[in-house]
């Protein structure tokens, strides 16, 4: 038994925060919380004066295995299954030591991202708990084709869903609509995948009790997201030819179906608007503000693993997600709870992690400081539990990047 007492300790919801508190843990579990006294005695006591703790932060979209060294001519990578296996573990270890205890991995190739997940749960190696999409399904030359998961029709969709299933995947991909980070792929506004097709991957899914997640930025896929039923929208910018173009009855049609929206926010978005204009960067976070005022339910995910235009977008750059969504005119109370309840939600685990209940994983941070008056003071880590264990990994660096 261990108890961790701290000046403050936030469940996650917005408005419950307990001065003084303290948590009870037994193994990889919170038996208790409550305010200082609460938890009875425990020969470990962890005394935190003039800290938070708070829930595990959850990364609901990264790309631990994206690998740009893929030729789209010759469909070749010049990185090995072993290699790559190799920098997920690290970016995973980057991750985990922003205080991420919980990332949903959107697209890995060749089932390398089960690899990592399992690894991490045996102790092997360090990093969050991790959700597992495995490969994309999309069409024939689609966006992130080389992952392996082209489908055109429905009987192949089909296949490939029931393969990723059937090696063990914790969610299911889908690319409604194209990309912009894949030559030779549809644009970001052209559309995939019709309603119809969406709903045999959410049909898929449902035989495995299974949720789904759909990168979507034109408005048509959007709407077929959610008329097929998919649990995510990723990025969900309103894309067109001619840039961001919100569309506040779509946006009603998203908050209405209660589909949570991961606009994929993240650290480099400062970087990337003075490398690349702010005009198209503001017309995002215009969108993001707008969701919001419409009660779209948005949830934190940085898309890490990325690089866009040569500006990197690493695994440890998560708080500076939650910042934008500062920017876009959310309160902090609200970004804790996006980035710790909603998002755990979302991925499907909210009956195990994202908030500081009893009976829930001792999945947990404690920051100097106080993040309900400084978001920023989510970087000051002292503390990082994964199901109870210290995996803290502050001032261990390497000089790998996070997209090779």
């Amino acid at each position: 038994m261990r108890i961790i007492r701290a000046t403050n300790v936030l469940t996650g919801r917005p408005g419950e925060v307990i001065k003084d508190g303290e948590i009870l843990i037994d193994g990889p579990a919170i038996v208790s919380v409550g305010p200082r006294g609460s938890a009875g005695e425990a020969d470990d006591v962890l005394e935190l004066d003039g800290h938070t703790v708070l829930p595990g932060l959850v990364d609901a979209h990264v790309h631990l295995g994206f690998d740009d060294k893929v030729d789209p001519l010759t469909r070749r990578s010049s990185e090995s299954d072993q290699h790559l296996l190799l920098r997920m573990a690290e970016n995973a270890r980057k991750l985990v030591s922003a205080g991420v205890t919980t990332a949903r991995d959107l697209g890995a190739r060749n089932f390398l991202d089960l690899e990592l997940r399992d690894a991490i749960e045996e102790g092997l190696t360090v990093g969050p708990h991790l959700v597992a999409a495995t490969r994309p399904i999309t069409i024939t030359g689609g966006h992130c084709w080389y992952m392996g998961g082209e489908a055109d029709d429905e009987p192949a969709i089909r296949r490939v869903a029931r393969e990723n299933l059937r090696a063990g995947a914790d969610c299911l991909k889908v690319m409604a609509s194209g990309g912009q980070m894949t030559p030779s792929a549809p644009p970001s506004w052209a559309q995939q995948y019709d309603t119809e097709q969406l709903r045999v991957v959410v049909e898929e899914a449902a035989t495995r009790g299974k949720g789904v997640a759909a990168h979507a930025h034109a408005h048509a896929a959007i709407r077929s997201s959610v008329e097929a039923g998919v649990t995510t929208i990723e990025h969900c910018t309103f894309f067109t030819s001619s840039g961001h173009r919100y569309d506040p009855k779509l946006a009603d049609l998203v908050a209405a179906s209660g589909t949570y929206v991961c606009p994929t926010v993240h650290g480099a978005f400062e970087r990337i608007r003075k490398v690349h204009g702010q005009e198209m960067l503001d017309a995002w976070l215009t969108c993001i503000s707008a969701m919001r005022e419409a009660g779209v339910r948005q949830i934190a995910g940085t898309d890490a693993g990325f690089a866009v235009g040569e500006v990197d977008n690493p695994t440890d750059g998560y708080v500076g997600g939650l910042e934008v969504f500062a920017m876009a005119g959310y309160g902090n109370a609200e970004i804790v709870e996006l980035a710790t309840v909603l998002a755990a939600d979302a991925c499907g685990l909210g009956e195990v992690t994202g908030s500081l209940d009893p009976g829930k994983r001792a999945d947990l941070i404690a920051v100097a400081g106080d993040p309900l008056e400084r978001i920023a003071d989510l970087r000051n880590l002292a503390l990082v539990l994964v199901s109870g264990r210290s995996v803290g990994q502050t001032d261990v660096d390497t000089v790998t990047a996070s997209t090779g």
